[in-house]
């Protein structure tokens, strides 16, 4: 077939057009309707596969992580459960207001039985937290090192809380130095003593609204 035979093809009666010649015409029909197939449906099913088989693996996914936490719930029922203990015993190891004046008591009853002369002990104001109020006491006091190692000792072992912070030990200035009967120098040891008391519930309702109003001051 020449190019002449092409030419004189009548578009008006295919059926007399040659075999080639309508093989190729219909191979091209065909993968015309097979790309136009593509572009208008078949595209947009290979997005919409993709998109499910993302979603998919992300349900996967969170399935994996919430069979995971359902799996680990009791054990942090149990935890929390035991922290809750833990709090209630480490909340019991706080004063109340009536104990916090016996607590001083015991602290001054420990230095004395040590063998220290006390020459400060000046309880500070209360500082109130957010559930916890602090008390301070300036302590200084005369002695020898194995008494002070005693007090400390005796504090530390007191039922209820004490830290004890800012302890400085210097030699007795002057005149006033002396030793002990065992002949160990005597010694100023000045420290902070600190205890706590858990707030009653109308003393943190009471923080709560003053914190409240003075948030609402700044404001304005």
């Amino acid at each position: 077939m020449n190019l002449n035979e092409l030419r004189n093809l009548d578009p008006a009666n295919i059926g007399g057009w040659p075999a080639p010649i309508k093989a190729i015409l219909i191979l091209l029909l065909c993968v015309a309707v097979l790309g136009a197939g593509y572009w208008f449906d078949t595209q947009d099913q290979i997005a919409s596969l993709e998109q499910a088989r993302a979603q998919e693996q992300s349900l996967k996914d969170e399935f994996v992580r919430k069979q995971a936490q359902a799996a680990s719930l009791e054990p942090l029922k149990r935890q929390l459960e035991e922290m809750k203990q833990s709090f209630g015993a480490l909340l019991r190891l706080l004063p109340n207001k009536t104990e916090v004046e016996g607590l001083l008591v015991d602290i001054s009853q420990a230095g004395l039985a040590a063998g220290l002369e006390f020459e400060l002990f000046k309880p500070q104001g209360e500082q109130k937290q957010e559930f916890i109020a602090t008390l301070p006491i300036q302590i200084r006091v005369t002695g020898s090192y194995h008494e002070f190692g005693q007090f400390i000792s005796a504090v530390a072992a007191l039922p209820r809380i004490v830290t004890q912070h800012d302890i400085a030990i210097s030699p007795q200035a002057g005149a006033r130095a002396e030793t002990s009967g065992a002949g160990e120098p005597q010694l100023v040891m000045t420290m902070v003593a600190q205890t706590y008391r858990y707030l009653e519930e109308d003393e943190i309702e009471e923080a709560q609204g003053a914190a409240s109003a003075a948030g609402r001051r700044r404001k304005s």
